[in-house]
């Protein structure tokens, strides 16, 4: 499903340099959303996905800043009809030596976006969530009436982020929905992903491609598809207030999508497993598969990108800024 009422609308976006966030920026200028970005402030000229929006003559209002500073974030949110908040500390690995770092930017800095969206009255917040709030599937497909499970500290501040954000929908009636991706993928993604680190891996001319465990499965959905979603249910009055999945219904285990990658990268290589990034026991996801009911008939929203199509294109995208990658080394 296509949005394409948002012309005229001032919109803010949390995490805008990021992965999704960046696409979902392109989409908003695309229809004429008088955008505003927060980004997080770097003391050198680093300029990301976004750096087309950074010139003089820009349809974007770029602000630095941090979640974690609730003054700075009052200021962002003032005029805004809404809210899409992507800011967060992303990163399963990190996150077990760092829990305290997760807490901080996801649970208190969604505080500080929700805090600040119901002083100024916004239209609507989507909150981003993430389908490893789930845990290893008890039931599947996975509805977002499945018991949630904190099997990383990374999980846990989402948890607590999302049950933050749907309090304020409770206590203080903020029209606030809650956006739960299940694995996105495309053009852009960093090298913590698995179908990035795979693809550099076998672009910089790899005999055997590192991975962790091979044998659980994910739900993968096409980057543009997801920001499709986030547009989708901003309009969506009957998703105020609940959590709302967004993933295709098709799982896929790592081992097949390696091999699927394989192929369509055009090259040769064997998986062999790195012992140095498998997760800790009891923290391994095994197995998530969205149900997708919710966007569906609330929403009319549904992907797009086959998984073929979408890793073929992200193939060909890692291959041509293969510079961005260090396809010898594991990123956390």
């Amino acid at each position: 499903m296509r949005t394409n009422n948002w012309h005229g609308r001032t919109v803010l976006v949390t995490g805008a340099e990021g992965f999704i966030g960046s696409t979902l920026v392109d989409l908003l200028v695309e229809r004429g959303a008088r955008v505003r970005v927060l980004v997080h402030y770097k003391p050198y000229a680093e300029r990301g996905h976004l750096a087309r929006y950074l010139g003089p003559d820009s349809p974007v209002e770029t602000l630095a800043g941090d979640v974690r500073d609730a003054g700075r974030v009052m200021d962002a949110v003032a005029g805004c009809d809404t809210v899409f908040h992507l800011a967060a500390l992303i990163g399963i690995p990190y996150s077990y030596a760092s829990p305290e770092a997760y807490v901080q930017t996801n649970v208190a800095g969604t505080e500080n976006v929700a805090a600040a969206c119901r002083r100024h009255g916004v239209r609507r917040m989507v909150h981003t969530s993430t389908s490893e709030v789930y845990g290893t599937a008890l039931t599947a497909p996975i509805s977002e009436d499945h018991p949630l499970q904190p099997q990383s500290p990374y999980s846990a501040s989402k948890i607590g982020a999302d049950m933050l954000a749907l309090s304020y929908a409770h206590s203080f009636d903020l029209p606030v929905t809650v956006v739960r991706p299940f694995n996105t993928y495309g053009p852009r993604q960093s090298a913590r992903a698995v179908i990035p680190t795979i693809l550099a891996q076998l672009h910089s001319g790899a005999a055997e491609i590192r991975l962790g465990s091979t044998t659980p499965t994910r739900d993968f959905t096409y980057v543009t598809d997801t920001a499709e979603g986030f547009l989708a249910l901003a309009e969506c009055d009957r998703a105020v207030g609940h959590a709302v999945n967004l993933g295709t219904g098709r799982e896929i285990s790592v081992g097949d999508l390696a091999e699927s990658l394989i192929r369509a990268s055009g090259r040769d290589a064997k998986v062999v497993v790195d012992p140095d990034r498998l997760r800790p026991a009891g923290s391994e996801v095994e197995r998530l598969l969205s149900d997708n009911s919710r966007a569906r008939e609330w929403a009319g929203w549904r992907p797009e990108v086959s998984l073929e199509e979408g890793l073929a294109r992200t193939s060909d995208w890692v291959r041509e800024n293969l510079r961005l990658f260090a396809a010898d080394r594991y990123q956390v």
